[in-house]
């Protein structure tokens, strides 16, 4: 699946988000609204991780999908 699907189907996909990024609340995954830029930043700004890190976390989530 590729971003512009998840995008499109953000409602539907915010328990797989939950689910890979626990820490995140219904309101970080609100406000990321299917925005990949954004999913990026909560995941780095709640793991700790780098830019890197958090950019490959959600292309590994993406390629799940």
């Amino acid at each position: 699946m590729n971003w512009d699907q998840i995008e499109g189907k953000w409602k539907e996909m915010t328990g797989n988000v939950k689910t890979k990024w626990g820490d995140l609340t219904d309101d970080d995954i609100a406000e990321v609204n299917g925005d990949r830029e954004a999913l990026e930043g909560k995941v780095q700004a709640k793991y700790g991780k780098t830019k890197e890190e958090a950019k490959k976390e959600v292309d590994d989530f993406m390629n799940e999908q």
